[in-house]
């Protein structure tokens, strides 16, 4: 099999595609990391999947140059905050840029954590080990090995973003 011939994106391409996917509700998560110094860094993170069960791996697409992927590949970990009903805040701020985001937040350094845990905003988190990298136009895909999971009990309606909007997942 040959792979398509790829063409340059067009601006009016770049802007179909943002419209498609503001069509596709998915979870909110914020992903954290250490730098060598252990200073924490995060940013808003829409684009999670998970790959395969074994050995348990996920991935996300991050934005080459951006600070939290400069830290995540760094320190080869990071973690994989899932919002909740009560995250739309901590969304919005590691969305904003501030540089002051983790003095706004309330987190935890766990020990063997990939990155910051944000409890009072997090219903799961994922820590991860990267064990890949594709870069992908602007973007650097990340394959993580998750090495541990906390689920927090009970468990709040997840945060979801769609149609420019947060909402959250309605009660059973």
């Amino acid at each position: 099999m040959t792979a398509p011939q790829t063409r340059p994106a067009t601006l009016a391409a770049s802007r179909e595609l943002r419209a498609l996917m503001a069509r596709f509700p998915t979870g909110v998560t914020v992903v954290t990391a250490f730098d060598g110094a252990r200073r924490p860094w995060g940013l808003t993170c829409s684009s999670l999947s998970s790959v395969t069960l074994s050995p348990p791996t996920l991935l996300i697409c991050v934005r080459s140059g951006s600070p939290t992927l400069d830290a995540l590949l760094e320190s080869g970990r990071f973690a994989v905050n899932l919002l909740g009903e009560n995250g739309r805040s901590a969304a919005e701020l590691f969305a904003s840029g501030a540089s002051d985001r983790f003095d706004r937040v309330h987190w935890q350094d766990v020990p063997d954590g990939g990155g910051p845990h944000l409890p009072h905003d997090a219903h799961a988190v994922a820590d991860c080990r990267v064990v890949q990298l594709q870069e992908m136009g602007d973007h650097t895909v990340v394959f993580g090995e998750v090495e541990r999971s906390v689920i927090r009990t009970p468990a709040p309606r997840p945060l979801m973003y769609g149609l420019r909007g947060y909402a959250v997942w309605p009660a059973p």
